[in-house]
């Protein structure tokens, strides 16, 4: 089974593409919007500079105030240089002229001088200006295209009513604009290629600890949970934030996982355990019930001892049902009943009860005044029973038992100590577990479970010290938050 993550692989969806592809875009719209500012500076400030000398050229003529008959000679040379190039053939092909200077009646009729008619550019250029006038008065001047060629023209009026046009060829500039306008694209191009390619290149670094990611989700579905994402050598802080949470949730998973299974393999090796208890004692009262069905017991005293058999079997079963109900409540953490609880009378009652049932057993307790803590009365009760049960239960009846009391650093610490056989290490690693029994010894093997379920009810924690020949110490240690002691 793999997993895909979208964006980390190939084709046009992919989230590669997408980033080469804002990225490229983002550059292309730069490169059109400067070239169009950069074009639009230059075509003002070129067209500027050709408007300046055509407006001073203007005010000039316009303040000498001469006639068309006065400024004739001065602009003789100029129509016969028009005329030489004029006269050059239909089939020669003349370039267009830098400036053209036209005069023109007042109906827009170019106007020859010296006996020279005007040329075709000065022809062609009082054609292209529809009203010479207006032309004169405008402040600013105005575009025209003579021959097929791009002009800037103003006209100015002189004392006899004609009009002077003069224009200034403006294709270099344009011609300019055109080359700046391509190189501009052409270097665009190539910018906009190197950043493709080397977005691509960039982004297939920063998509490795994605791939990493993807890698092991696809090993984990694979049924390896040990696997982690591995830090990249030049991480990003998003990439590795995703990076650390998501290891954080593999490492809950994996607990999680671990904690089932162990759960699920308690939980089987408990049924197990509890169906061989239960068989024991249903063993033997289905037995002895066949037996007296079938007239087999005919003693009297037979069927007595039948009895008290049965009756006993039925008692141990119930304490063991008991028991596993206990279990079961604690296991579902039940709300606990806390109060003001003096242990010290607990630890003292406990020890008289085991005097009671084992008179001849010595029994110690260092439990004096007292210590009140906020605890659950009856869980405290049962942990100190069945402490004293294990005692009475595995050890000889003259064994010395210990049981003390005190606090420190905010902790309650409640010991039972016995003198009696024991446990080896291996034993001792396994006591609380569920229907263990060292040694296939007596009892049901669930109290100390019970014991530890409810002292982590509470809070707290239970501790075992022992080895072979060296007796038995239980430390139940609780919080005491609320304990004061007199």
């Amino acid at each position: 089974m793999r997993f895909a993550i979208p964006g980390c692989g190939g084709g046009i969806h992919s989230l590669r593409v997408k980033l080469t592809l804002a990225n490229v875009a983002l550059l292309a719209l730069g490169i059109v919007a400067t070239t169009a500012v950069s074009l639009m500076g230059m075509r003002y400030y070129l067209l500027g500079q050709v408007d300046t000398e055509l407006v001073k050229l203007r005010d000039s003529l316009a303040g000498s105030r001469l006639t068309v008959r006065q400024i004739d000679s001065l602009s003789a040379l100029g129509f016969i240089r028009d005329r030489i190039a004029s006269d050059g053939g239909p089939t020669r092909e003349r370039p267009a002229p830098d400036s053209i200077f036209a005069a023109v009646d007042d109906e827009g009729r170019a106007i020859g001088l010296f006996g020279v008619r005007p040329t075709e550019a000065q022809t062609a250029l009082a054609h292209a200006v529809p009203d010479s006038g207006a032309l004169a008065r405008a402040a600013d001047p105005g575009d025209v295209r003579v021959e097929d060629a791009a002009y800037r023209v103003t006209a100015v009026a002189l004392a006899d009513g004609s009009y002077v046009l003069m224009a200034t060829s403006t294709e270099a500039l344009h011609a300019g604009m055109a080359k700046a306008l391509k190189l501009d694209l052409a270097v665009g191009t190539l910018l906009l290629a190197v950043l493709a390619c080397l977005t691509l290149f960039s982004v297939r670094l920063r998509m490795v600890p994605l791939e990493a990611m993807v890698e092991t989700s696809s090993a984990i579905a694979e049924g390896d949970l040990t696997r982690r994402v591995p830090s990249s050598h030049h991480p990003t802080r998003e990439v590795e934030q995703l990076r650390l949470s998501l290891n954080a949730m593999l490492h809950q998973v994996e607990s999680a996982y671990r904690t089932r299974e162990r759960s699920a393999a308690q939980l089987r090796r408990f049924v197990a355990d509890a169906s061989h208890e239960l068989r024991t004692p249903l063993s033997a009262i289905r037995g002895y019930l066949q037996l007296y069905e079938r007239g087999m017991l005919t003693d009297p005293a037979q069927r007595e001892r039948a009895w008290g058999r049965v009756l006993a079997e039925t008692d141990r079963m119930g304490h063991l049902v008991d028991e596993l109900l206990t279990l079961a409540r604690l296991d579902q953490q039940p709300e606990l009943r806390f109060r003001t609880v003096d242990l010290s009378r607990l630890v003292r009652d406990a020890a008289e009860d085991l005097r009671v049932q084992q008179p001849g057993r010595p029994v110690t307790v260092g439990a004096d005044g007292s210590l009140l803590v906020r605890a659950d009365e009856s869980g405290l009760r049962k942990v100190l029973g069945n402490l004293t049960g294990n005692v009475r239960t595995h050890t000889a009846a003259d064994v010395p038992v210990r049981l003390g009391l005190d606090r420190a650093d905010g902790l309650v610490h409640i010991r039972v100590e016995d003198d009696g056989p024991g446990l080896a290490e291996e034993d001792a690693a396994r006591v609380f577990d569920r229907f263990f029994r060292a040694g296939g010894g007596a009892g049901s093997g669930l109290g100390l479970a019970i014991v530890q379920g409810v002292v982590h009810a509470h809070g707290g924690e239970v501790t075992v010290r022992t080895a072979p020949g060296e007796g038995l110490a239980v430390t139940v240690t609780l919080p005491a938050q609320a304990s004061a002691r007199s």
